[in-house]
């Protein structure tokens, strides 16, 4: 009882995640990302740098610097998918990172 007891302070306040999931509660502040998942943010891929698209997975500097390339050629990205038309972006490539751009 004394250990249940602890893991609900430490779980109220925020500061033991297998505490929370013992307890089933969850602060406000909690996110919904599993423990080890990675954290996914959204880049916007007609206003990121080059240095900020090599953090999609699968995208290197050459490639980055050819998306930023193309957004100055062509004008903004319409649709994610135009991203097919960049060298060394194949389907498998943008499924990699799909969930993790915007326009």
């Amino acid at each position: 009882m004394k250990h249940y007891t602890l893991l609900l302070c430490l779980a109220l306040l925020g500061a033991f995640p297998a505490a929370q999931a013992a307890t089933g509660d969850t602060p406000a502040s909690a996110t919904a990302v599993s423990e080890g998942a990675p954290v996914a943010a959204t880049i916007n891929i007609n206003s990121a740098s080059a240095e900020q698209l090599q953090g999609l997975k699968g995208i290197g500097p050459k490639t980055a610097r050819a998306i930023v390339d193309w957004r100055e050629q062509q004008g903004p990205f319409k649709a994610v998918d135009q991203l097919l038309a960049i060298k060394g972006i194949g389907e498998k490539t943008l499924a990699r990172f799909r969930d993790q751009v915007t326009l």
